[in-house]
């Protein structure tokens, strides 16, 4: 299991090193893919999803409102990306009216959280891609999120004795936590003197990106524990088997999706890109 899930994660950097890298139409549609299959992960998770069928009428109009949400940021359109949700969320209670009682009101609002739980709050991975500097800054959605779980994963093994969430996560503990946001500050403070050294970035950079990094790093945790939570809810292992050894996208960026959006304010905020 180890090995399969190593390989996995080799696998996954390197596609995310060409998209993010690349970024643009490549990085667009990327996102666009996993975001859509985050969303039919969640609506089979949280039983909106009709067995035996492709795509239910609720699935239909969360698809085509998904895609104009996107098209709408693609195009710079920003003004009316709200606009797409509201009409999207419109066009939901619609269908539960107009079908009722096909749909009962616990789907209507699962459905209406698919929507915008990972699509909507994954789109800033691209957003941030897009702004000044997004080619470095982009990747410190990454360090707050899977370098801060593989530290807290290591130092909870060897240190671990306080549980952080007993009853949702048994395996968690307070010394992993701090050892996951410990290790998010010091990489980001390691990629920041780098790209300091070779000058991409200006100087303040060596102070801002581990702050960054520290607020997204106790986040990304909360989103982890989110995940965990849906999954228990509805008593399920993993969101899919789309990657080997880890599960579905909503399995492996589950704390991404939670910090993608506080990375692209952050920078905004501090008025640094």
């Amino acid at each position: 299991m180890f090995k399969q899930r190593a390989v996995s994660a080799v696998v996954l950097v390197i596609v995310l090193l060409f998209f993010l890298i690349v970024g643009e139409l490549p990085l667009f549609f990327g996102v666009l893919a996993i975001s859509l299959i985050a969303f039919f992960e969640m609506t089979r998770a949280t039983g909106v999803h009709t067995e035996g069928k492709f795509m239910n009428a609720l699935e239909t109009v969360g698809v085509v409102g998904i895609c104009v949400y996107y098209i709408s940021i693609k195009n710079g359109i920003h003004p009316y990306t709200m606009f797409a949700l509201l009409v999207t969320i419109s066009f939901i209670m619609m269908v539960y009216v107009f079908t009722f009682p096909e749909y009962h009101a616990d789907q209507v609002m699962a459905m209406i959280f698919s929507v915008i739980y990972a699509p909507v709050m994954l789109s800033f991975l691209y957003l941030t891609r897009q702004l000044k500097g997004g080619v470095y800054l982009v990747w410190l959605t990454f360090i707050g999120s899977w370098i801060c779980d593989t530290c807290a994963y290591l130092v909870g093994r060897k240190l671990g004795k306080h549980k952080l969430a007993p009853v949702l996560s048994p395996k968690k503990s307070v010394e992993g936590a701090v050892g996951g946001v410990a290790g998010a500050a010091l990489v980001g403070f390691i990629y920041a003197v780098v790209l300091v050294h070779y000058q991409v970035v200006s100087e303040e950079m060596r102070l801002v990106y581990p702050v960054i990094t520290t607020v997204c790093s106790l986040f990304s945790q909360v989103g982890d524990l989110a995940a965990s939570g849906i999954k228990r809810n509805h008593e399920i292992k993993d969101y899919g088997k789309l990657i080997p050894g880890h599960g579905g996208i909503m399995d492996r960026f589950d704390s991404v999706i939670f910090i993608a959006p506080i990375i692209y304010y952050l920078a905004g905020i501090l008025g640094k890109v």
